[in-house]
């Protein structure tokens, strides 16, 4: 209502007002029938298409003539001012969406002006409340639309709400079920596979390929996955991990750890496996590294072989030279021994456990926030007590073992080994060469991974006691003179004194120490070691 506003403007605010357009002229009217004469006849002929509905008749507004009626512009002023402060701030003035109501005192007195100077007839102004009156009648239609579209609207976004909720929990439900099932594949996959086994060492458990042929041409165990290793050791999956598993620092480990004097000084450390990795080790020795060929120069650990072998070789020979690994077991480390097994045919996964079952850290016991752990010091080793470790020393020596038989071969000499104890004799003309010799064997066993310790070298001629892995060789191998006088001695004096009383070093199980010593005897010399087994038994038949 823009238009009542200027109007009020102009009329109440002193501008002058625009001249009015002329009125419109109004049509002349129709002439109706003439009374007295006959209403016309309607044309003969074919019926004519039905008439529109006739128009609704116009509705009254209750309106008079007078409220139409001309008004001076002094008595427009007069009356907008007798109206006070409130007619500018009329509640229909201003308002686009609305027409006033005819009946409003302040609409009355603007029509008046309207019809005054010309701008609208009396039966517009009719025309124009009779819509306002159409637009509040519909307005309310409108406003009940609105309402219900309001309420449709929250209908639908709760709707909307409720379908994302729904497919919020049915998103839920599938991530709860993927969990479920990755949960379940894992403790499937913990059941009956392994893929890791600590950092470093776990990187070829993914890998079953391996060599059944060879395996079976080998008399081997045919193996390729974890499970199936679990299963021919007889232990579940959880509990071969369990044994495998590698850590730097554990609060548990399999191995009993101490330490036991040397002959020649210092001490040595020994780890004795836990009962169930012990069996698990002995069932690798015997199903698989025992049954691994050996190099013919490898004495130590072997069915057949004997310290005795390995001394026979170097009897009555003009010079021998013996050498010493250092650091033998724990120097041959868990890549080493993981191939051993590659070798043999074994997939790189069943490789890696039984590298893992074989071998272990030195670790030192470390207190920490009241919890007790066992830390690593070096990398995995063969541990000195593991009943494997000597096969598997062996194995990973032959390469060693046939570099070293060659050398010997070139010099004309004879090369034996017993676990780390390098032996080499030949003629006297070795003996020029001697320095050759140690040298070259230096070089070799480090390009083999190993450590010649010098200060056990030793090179021993015929006059002096050649001594090879505790046997004396100058004529035939033989153990020395002084532990065959030793053991007559505490014979003799067991006849006067009693067995038990020549036990002066304290040895826990004398007697069956005393008969170890005269088997040892009698390995080299049958004959004096049945001499002194017979007096030995005729002193406890006697009750000495």
């Amino acid at each position: 209502m823009g238009f009542f506003r200027d109007l009020v403007q102009r009329l109440v605010g002193g501008a002058e007002a625009a001249t009015p357009p002329p009125p419109p002229a109004e049509p002349p009217a129709s002439p109706g029938p003439v009374p007295g004469e006959p209403a016309p006849t309607p044309p003969v002929g074919p019926p004519t298409a039905p008439s529109p509905p006739a128009p609704e008749p116009p509705r009254k507004l209750g309106l008079d003539a007078g409220d139409f009626l001309p008004i001076a512009r002094d008595d427009l002023e007069a009356a907008a001012k007798a109206g006070g402060p409130d007619f500018r701030r009329n509640l229909w003035i201003g308002q686009g969406a609305t027409i006033p109501p005819a009946g409003d005192e302040q609409t009355r007195l603007i029509d008046r002006a309207l019809v005054t100077h010309g701008y609208l007839s009396p039966e517009e102004l009719a025309e124009i409340h009779r819509v306002g009156e159409e637009m509040d009648r519909v307005r309310a239609d409108a406003d009940t639309v609105a309402v219900r579209a309001r309420l449709a609207g929250e209908a639908a976004v709760e709707a909307e709400r409720a379908e994302r909720a729904r497919i919020r929990a049915a998103k839920k439900a599938e991530a709860a079920e993927r969990r479920r099932l990755r949960a379940e594949g894992i403790a499937h996959r913990h059941a009956t596979d392994i893929v890791y086994l600590g950092r470093g060492v776990s990187k070829s458990l993914g890998d079953r390929r391996g060599d059944p042929a060879a395996l079976e041409a080998a008399g081997l165990p045919v193996l390729s996955t974890p499970a199936e290793l679990a299963g021919a050791i007889g232990l579940s999956v959880s509990r071969l991990r369990w044994l495998a598993f590698h850590a730097e620092a554990a609060t548990c480990v399999h191995y009993v750890t101490f330490d036991v004097p040397k002959r020649s000084g210092g001490t040595r450390t020994l780890s004795v496996p836990h009962r169930t990795l012990a069996a698990s080790q002995a069932w690798i020795l015997d199903r698989i590294v025992g049954r691994l060929p050996a190099e013919a120069e490898a004495h130590g650990f072997l069915p057949g072989r004997s310290i005795l072998t390995n001394a026979t070789p170097h009897a009555a020979r003009a010079v021998v030279v013996n050498l010493d690994l250092e650091g033998f077991f724990p120097s041959i480390g868990f890549p080493r021994v993981r191939s051993v097994f590659r070798r043999a045919g074994y997939s790189p996964a069943v490789a890696t456990i039984l590298g893992l079952l074989c071998t272990e850290c030195p670790r030192r016991r470390v207190v920490y926030d009241g919890t007790t752990y066992f830390v690593a010091t070096g990398p995995r080793g063969l541990p000195q007590g593991a009943c494997t470790s000597p096969g598997l020393s062996n194995q990973v020596a032959r390469r060693l073992d046939r570099r070293l038989a060659g050398l010997a071969a070139k010099l004309g000499a004879t090369y034996t080994r017993y676990a780390d104890d390098l032996t080499f004799s030949g003629a006297a003309d070795l003996d020029g060469r001697v320095g050759y010799l140690m040298a070259r064997v230096r070089h070799l066993a480090e390009a083999e991974g190993f450590t010649v310790n010098e200060a056990k070298s030793r090179v021993l001629r015929q006059n002096a006691a050649q001594v090879v892995t505790g046997l004396v060789v100058n004529d035939r191998p033989g153990v020395p003179r002084v532990e065959v006088r030793r053991l007559r001695a505490i014979l003799h004096r067991a006849r006067l004194e009693g067995l038990d009383a020549q036990n002066r070093d304290d040895h826990p199980h004398f007697r069956a120490w005393l008969r170890g010593k005269i088997a040892y005897v009698g390995m080299a010399r049958p004959e004096v070691g049945a001499r002194l087994l017979a007096e030995l038994e005729a002193i406890e038949r006697g009750g000495a």
